[in-house]
């Protein structure tokens, strides 16, 4: 399970970064566009999930 959580938030993180480099509401830091919002709570879920299974596993 922690080899494909790993995957799935790396692959999230991936996606996050390259719709952020061509989207300038996303770029500021400071407000995202409607898909960019939805890759960046997919990254943090990923991300918590996958830091929880650390602590815990």
């Amino acid at each position: 399970m922690a080899a494909d959580l790993y995957t799935r938030y790396m692959a999230a993180s991936d996606q996050w970064r390259a719709h952020r480099k061509g989207c300038p509401p996303c770029t500021d830091g400071r407000s995202r566009c409607a898909d960019g919002t939805g890759l960046w709570e997919r990254f943090c879920r990923l991300q918590d999930a996958y830091l929880t299974h650390l602590r815990t596993g």
